[in-house]
């Protein structure tokens, strides 16, 4: 799921499939039926409006697909694609025997369809310039797909993980694929409930009925998977932690790319300077967030690339403690001076500003308060805002805001959104217009070069220059905590991507078996 928002608070009444009871350890819900909590809804169902367009969806396959590892492996393919000599030109050969869960066969024309859909202008679809490179999908035959690039572009077939829907399109309430499990309802700020797919070409899922389920606050999420309402569930480190040592129950935690950081609105005089934004980086205590907010699940931050992936910059995390001299240094050359109260000014205007956090997210709450703090400790007057969505959007281009992103693949997957000045205001792209022509030029670099080597260079020096900008200050990367009832065979740990939709540790969740 894309730049989706979760809720402040939710009822879940399950009507189409009552919750199940606590099950035995080891044992299946009562009635066949998996619950699964979510902070966050779906903005839409539809692949080509960029709906677990990463490949985490149950409904939708793609031709491509990772495994544990984020290695590829052939989905909807018959194998791994084959690419011409310059890159240009990339074939897929489609699995045979496929069907829509409506038991119309899966052709090379419903992936022809899926992609100049998404590509087509009137579509406006808001992950459009994730294919950018593709000039044209054509159907040979039945079971072939050619894409022809614009340019060589390495993460193409990255990008073919994108759901296929079918030739002619689908009613938006009632989405079609190839996926596990098949679309039964939704809810809109309430839940979604599906089916096993028992025809399903990889296999029919364990587990005949899944729901899953919306509820944006953590205390919530906590509670109900407590209660026996969730058979799983993803929650904040210090939230999961009573759960821990249960009987029946089992707490995985996963390393992810997943970040926490702080969009700056680049417009405004205060957040536009950047003394400003460096001085408050440098009184960050990340280490401090990290031990005390994520109870040691996690690793301090600086850029948007994690440590664990081999992209990373580590030039930018070479100076990891908190320095609250070197801020306060900043903050005098630059002419920010203390007054009587504490706070800075430069020419009569204060050195405040207010930063915005979903009003329902404790680990977002607790951040915004720690860094508040620590930018109070150098002058710095930090005004926390919980508020739902419905009113951070509109003020993303005047506030600063505590966000989360982050992904484990191909560094131009959402950097390119995120820091590009052609993105700038773009809802929760580049929300706070961040410009630099430097940037931007290395952004397109990495994206259309075919080197290696070349693309290596790019995103070390974009990792660079916007610390450099300070564009956004980035405070840890999470690990995932998901807690399970019952035992499960085929439980896969992975790195994880921002969490969203049914990626992470459900992503494979159709081939979860009950221990015996």
């Amino acid at each position: 799921m894309r730049l989706a928002r979760p809720l402040a608070a939710l009822t879940v009444a399950f009507s189409l499939f009552a919750c199940s009871a606590p099950a035995e350890p080891g044992g299946p819900a009562p009635d066949d039926t998996f619950v699964i909590g979510l902070s966050s809804e779906f903005e839409n169902l539809s692949p080509v409006l960029g709906y677990a367009a990463d490949g985490g969806s149950l409904m939708f396959d793609g031709l491509m697909t990772r495994a544990a590892d984020l290695s590829l492996k052939p989905a909807l393919a018959a194998a791994a694609p084959v690419t011409s000599e310059d890159g240009k030109t990339v074939t897929f050969t489609l699995r045979e025997g496929v069907k829509f869960h409506d038991g119309r066969p899966l052709t090379a024309k419903d992936v022809v369809y899926t992609y100049e859909t998404l590509l087509a202008e009137k579509t406006n679809s808001p992950i459009r310039s994730d294919y950018s490179a593709i000039e044209k999908v054509t159907a040979p035959d039945a079971k072939t797909v050619v894409f022809t690039l614009k340019y060589a572009y390495t993460p193409l077939v990255q990008r073919t993980t994108l759901g296929i829907v079918p030739d002619g399109g689908m009613e938006p309430t009632k989405p079609v694929g190839t996926g596990p499990f098949r679309f039964v309802s939704w809810t809109p700020g309430d839940k979604m409930a599906m089916a096993a797919n028992k025809d399903y070409w990889g296999g029919a899922p364990a587990i005949g009925k899944l729901v899953v389920a919306f509820a944006g606050d953590d205390n919530v999420r906590a509670t109900r998977m407590a209660a026996g309402e969730f058979d799983a569930t993803i929650l904040p480190p210090k939230a999961a932690k009573r759960f821990e040592g249960q009987q029946g129950v089992k707490v995985y935690k996963q390393d992810s790319a997943d970040y926490r950081g702080i969009m700056f609105p680049f417009k405004e005089k205060v957040t536009g300077d950047r003394a400003i934004r460096k001085a408050f980086s440098l009184a960050m205590d990340r280490q401090a967030m990290v031990d005390t907010i994520l109870a040691g699940a996690g690793k301090p931050a600086f850029g948007p690339i994690s440590p664990d992936i081999s992209w990373h910059n580590g030039e930018i995390s070479s100076q990891t403690a908190a320095d609250p001299a070197g801020a306060a240094k900043l903050l005098d050359e630059a002419g920010w001076i203390k007054g009587e109260d504490g706070i800075r000014a430069k020419d009569g205007l204060k050195a405040t500003f207010t930063l915005m956090y979903p009003a329902g997210d404790s680990l977002r709450k607790e951040l915004t308060l720690a860094a508040a703090s620590d930018a109070k400790k150098v002058g710095l007057d930090v005004r926390p805002a919980g508020l739902d969505w419905d009113a951070i959007e509109p003020r993303m281009a005047k506030d600063a805001l505590m966000m989360g992103y982050g992904s484990p693949f191909d560094p131009d997957y959402l950097n390119y959104e995120l820091f590009h000045s052609a993105y700038a205001g773009q809802g929760f792209f580049n929300p706070g217009h961040y410009s630099n022509p430097e940037v931007d030029a290395l952004l397109a670099k990495g994206r259309e070069s075919a080197d290696e080597a070349v693309r290596k260079e790019a995103y070390t020096a974009f990792q660079k220059a916007i610390r450099d900008d300070e564009a956004w200050t980035y405070l840890v990367f999470l690990q995932h905590v998901y807690v399970v009832r019952g035992d499960y065979q085929g439980v896969q740990q992975s790195v994880d991507a921002h969490e969203h939709a049914t990626g992470g540790l459900f992503r494979d969740v159709h081939t979860w078996k009950p221990a015996r």
